[in-house]
């Protein structure tokens, strides 16, 4: 299978589907990270979670899913494009035991934010962390925070990971009034097997196979990292000339690795005096004419 984003509704209600299969982008995120296996599962949930919740809303920017934890496990990032690309990061202290998202992650809270490509102004939601599992979390997200019922169902091992959404439409009115109760009780008898194994169109068929549903073209996903040498030259300017040029003295260079992919961005002292150089020049003239 490849990975893709499978768009569906049942006819003449106020359902909307979606299901979504992460195969190499999985591996991505999993090759460039030794990660215990708790944090592999919740991570790939998240994953596939925030490629759901994405195709449900109308934007041109990223998507950035944080939940921050007070137990083993710190911070849990996951982003995803209108473009259709994902990554993904994590950080957490000491041996992390296996157990639920609640276990694992302690108190908290969980934040939503919608990065606009242009110019806008961002939007975050934030509540704290409520639920077992990084469905129920999501689930209790989109009741508190969006006021949209929203029903999640996640998988992932070392290969794959994969997830399927079931959600009222935002102007939900009229129709059968048992029909989001009826399609809960179909979804519910979901295996996770199944959810990671079976292609979309069957999978969908089988669990509702008596429904009207409307197919719609897949989407492609991939994993891309947006981390770049101009963003971190950016980053070494927030941090200013004199720290800067304290770590080079000490250490001959100034080194940053991007969380997401690790790749390394090396600045030598010449570098160094560029960035701040670069800066300056581009400094508007308060010369009045």
């Amino acid at each position: 299978m490849t990975d893709s984003l499978q768009r569906f509704l049942f006819e003449n209600t106020p359902v909307r589907g979606q299901h979504v299969h992460l195969d190499a982008t999985w591996r991505a995120v999993l090759e460039r990270h030794d990660y215990p296996a708790p944090l592999r599962t919740v991570m790939g949930e998240l994953m596939a979670a925030g490629a759901l919740l994405s195709s449900t809303l109308k934007f041109d920017g990223s998507l950035i899913m944080q939940m921050q934890g007070q137990g083993a496990l710190k911070l849990l990032v996951v982003e995803v494009t209108s473009d259709g690309t994902l990554r993904a990061t994590a950080n957490w202290e000491g041996d992390l035991v296996a157990g639920s998202a609640r276990e694992l992650l302690g108190g908290g809270k969980f934040a939503i934010t919608l990065m606009p490509r242009e110019d806008g102004q961002p939007y975050q939601g934030v509540v704290a962390l409520e639920g077992d599992t990084i469905a129920e979390i999501l689930e209790h997200y989109m009741r508190t925070s969006e006021q949209i019922e929203t029903r999640l169902w996640l998988a992932c091992d070392d290969h794959q990971a994969a997830g399927m959404l079931l959600q009222k439409t935002p102007a939900a009115d009229g129709g059968d009034p048992d029909t989001w109760n009826r399609l809960l009780h179909l979804g519910g008898t979901l295996a996770r097997d199944e959810l990671l194994k079976l292609p979309a169109q069957e999978l969908i068929r089988r669990l509702f196979h008596q429904e009207d549903v409307r197919m719609f073209e897949g989407s492609p996903l991939a994993f891309r990292c947006s981390c770049s040498r101009d963003r971190v030259t950016a980053m070494l300017r927030m941090l200013g000339p004199d720290e800067v040029h304290s770590i080079v003295a000490e250490r001959g260079h100034v080194e940053v690795t991007c969380e997401f992919c690790r790749k390394r961005y090396t600045l030598d002292a010449v570098d160094a005096e560029q960035v701040f150089a670069a800066a300056v020049q581009t400094r508007p003239s308060a010369t009045r004419h």
